[in-house]
């Protein structure tokens, strides 16, 4: 019986450890999905501005 409890003590204890490793992995995760929207959105704004500079250089059909 002690030891029956004691692996199953250790047992929770593993997974303890596994659900904490996964909770700090979906943190990591929110925090890149976040910069990767910051990142994006400034390429959308210097895509958006390159295309402005650049409209002078288009030429008459002909």
């Amino acid at each position: 019986m002690t030891a029956a409890a004691g692996e199953q003590s250790e047992g929770i204890g593993q997974v303890n450890v596994a659900v904490t490793q996964l909770d700090q992995m979906t943190q990591q995760n929110a925090a890149l999905v976040e910069e990767s929207a910051a990142a994006a959105e400034s390429l959308k704004d210097q895509a958006r501005r390159f295309a402005g500079v650049v409209q002078v250089f288009r030429l008459a059909p002909g």
